[in-house]
């Protein structure tokens, strides 16, 4: 069983016991949170979509960690032969959540 939801602005593929990296949410650890987005909904074969959400489909999560940083992109600006340098990095903050229970 699997669904496709919207979660803070993302859509990921998931199912039931996985655990995955989103953007960050106003939660802390071991809250129990339900996401009620879910654009499609698969059960052994027999598939709901949603026209734009399935009506009455909810996505079950638990916090693990509200905040992770994700790996450092660095930004780099240059323009030859006038002087001109810019070195810039940025990490993105990311909560990992694990998904409970898939209803719908």
């Amino acid at each position: 069983m699997f669904a496709i939801v919207n979660i803070a602005g993302q859509q990921f593929k998931v199912s039931e016991g996985q655990e995955l990296f989103v953007h960050r949410l106003e939660a802390t650890e071991g809250d129990n949170l339900s996401f009620d987005e879910v654009l499609l909904v698969d059960k052994d074969g027999s598939t709901k979509v949603g026209t734009p959400v399935v009506k009455g489909a909810k996505v079950g999560v638990t916090v693990i960690e509200p905040l992770v940083k994700g790996d450092k992109v660095i930004v780099f600006k240059k323009k030859r032969r006038k002087g001109y340098r810019v070195k810039k990095g940025h990490r993105q903050h990311f909560s990992k959540i694990k998904i409970d229970s898939i209803s719908g």
